[in-house]
Parts: C-alpha cells; sequence; structure tokens
C-alpha cells in the first residue's frame, strides 16, 4: 500500500478547506472502516486523508419539533443509543444493529455508510424509507438531497469533489407508523447483505392501509422506494393475500429494475418473503411464513 498523508481538521469549515486544497487528492475520514480498502484500490482513491472524526458538529444527534438530525460522524452505536432517533425511527436502528460485529458499529458512521454507497449498505434501505435528506456543504455553499437521490448506484453518489457529507435528517413518521428492516446474509451474524427490506406505514380509523412506504436493498442499482409496490397496498385491508400480490409485485420491480441475473432464480422467492414477512409485521403486529 502506498504512503499517503493526513491531516486532522477542528471544524466543518476546515475540513472543506482541506478538502479542496489544490494539487492534494484529499478525502474524508470518519470511522475509516473501509479506507484501508479503498486505499488499496489501483488507482488509489487519494493521496491524503482528512480526519473529521473529531468534528463535535458531526456526531450530533437532536431533535427539532418532529425532525430529527443525525450527524454524519455519528457512529452506529451512537445512533443505536440514541432515544430520540428509537422514538422516531425504530427501522434505523433494527438497520444499523445490522452493521457487523459490535466493534465494526464503535467505529463505521452512518454518513461513511451512504458516502461510499456501497450496494448492500444496511443504513441505505431504513434511510430512504424515511425519506431521509442528506446535507453537504461545499466551497460553494450547502446543498441538500434526498437519500435516494444522493445514492445514483453503487459506490456513486452525486457530492461533488471537495464536498462533505455534514448530516442526515428525516421527518419523524405519523404517530400510528410502525416500521421494519429485514436482512438476510450468508449467514446468522456479521454477514454482508444479500438482500434487505425497510418497510414503514400505518392503518387508518377504519382499519385500511392509510401509508406504505417499501424499499428494497441489495436488489436494484439504485435504492429507492418502491412506489408501484406501495401503491398497491394503500387503501385496502391488510392481510396475507394482499401481501403476496405486493411481494409479487416487489418482486417483479426488482427483475424490471435488475434485469434477470444469475442470482435471480434465489432472490425473487426470498424477496418474496421478505416482503410478505416485512408487510405482515407493520401491518399486522405479527410475524409469518409467507
Amino acid at each position: 500500500m502506498e504512503r499517503f498523508g493526513y491531516v486532522r481538521a477542528s471544524n466543518i469549515s476546515e475540513a472543506v478547506t482541506l478538502l479542496n486544497e489544490p494539487e492534494l487528492k484529499s478525502r474524508p475520514l470518519a470511522g475509516g472502516t473501509d479506507m484501508v480498502l479503498l486505499l488499496r484500490a489501483d488507482p488509489p482513491v487519494c493521496d491524503r486523508v482528512v480526519d473529521i472524526s473529531l468534528i463535535p458538529e458531526l456526531h450530533r444527534i437532536y431533535r427539532q419539533g418532529d425532525h430529527v438530525t443525525i450527524g454524519a460522524a455519528a457512529n452506529f452505536s451512537e445512533v443505536i443509543a440514541n432515544s430520540n432517533v428509537a422514538e422516531t425511527a425504530p427501522v434505523l436502528i433494527q438497520a444499523c444493529c445490522q452493521v457487523g460485529a459490535v466493534q465494526i458499529r464503535n467505529m463505521g458512521t452512518l454518513g461513511g455508510n451512504v458516502a461510499n454507497a456501497a450496494a448492500c449498505a444496511d443504513s441505505l434501505p431504513a434511510l430512504v424509507c424515511l425519506d431521509a435528506i442528506a446535507h453537504v456543504v461545499t466551497p460553494q455553499g450547502e446543498y441538500e438531497w434526498p437519500v435516494w437521490e444522493l445514492v445514483r448506484g453503487p459506490n456513486r453518489t452525486t457530492i461533488p469533489a471537495g464536498g462533505l457529507l455534514v448530516s442526515l435528517s428525516y421527518q419523524a413518521p405519523l404517530p400510528g407508523s410502525r416500521s421494519v428492516f429485514l436482512k438476510l446474509g450468508r449467514r446468522n451474524a456479521m454477514a454482508i447483505s444479500r438482500l434487505t427490506v425497510a418497510a414503514l406505514g400505518r392503518l387508518d380509523s377504519a382499519g385500511r392501509i392509510a401509508e406504505a412506504r417499501l424499499v428494497l436493498g441489495s436488489a436494484t442499482p439504485q435504492i429507492r422506494r418502491a412506489k408501484v409496490v406501495e401503491d398497491s397496498l394503500v387503501g385496502q385491508a391488510p392481510g396475507r393475500d394482499l401481501y403476496r400480490s405486493a411481494a409479487q409485485l416487489a418482486a417483479e420491480e426488482m427483475i424490471r429494475l435488475a434485469g434477470r441475473r444469475w442470482s435471480s432464480e434465489f432472490k425473487e422467492p426470498a424477496l418474496m418473503a421478505m416482503t410478505a414477512r416485512a408487510l405482515a409485521q407493520v401491518f399486522d403486529g405479527m410475524d409469518y411464513a409467507a
């Protein structure tokens, strides 16, 4: 591995300045759990890292009204332990709990998981399900993108060169909402996701589905809400037949967006089972094998 430079930033403004120093290819360093692999790439991703891990603002997690903001350098353990997130976004807590082992969760950051944009990133489906917004600072100013729009595909984002992801925010779901995150890996612990499903919804006073959100992870080139599935659910009475129908639509949407691949024979039935199970947990508060 080639030698590389290192510098530590004390605040966001300094970090952005350092990231944009001319004649240097710099990259932010937060948790560092992916950095060694990236530095081994050919060509290397940077010749200097800018350490942002000790910037206090980037670790803040706070609530203002019904909006929750999470600093990009907050690690997964900090997110899991935060009462504001636990009260408003159980789906994100569940996703963060699925990341690696406790050592990885103590170091890896939510912002890094988003900015690296790995296809198997556990937090992305949960954040997209929450309609989360990414806040980015550049020398030209501050910008906001929905997370689904920021992440354009595997390892591709709209963050401009020299830009810094500083926080992620979302609006708390309406009262009565329930959510769930399901993950399928090759084993039960410390597994890279083969498929994930994030779902959120609520019923109206008549017991029909008033809101439905469904996001498929590790399934399509870009992680976004499965609108065709959501539309098929809203206004309907919950039930197993409805969930199976929605699960079939989810599998069809995966094939439409990703194409038919060698893994489709495995992923189609797995995704259908996970989708039906997630919807049952959200709308019935119970689990069953589809």
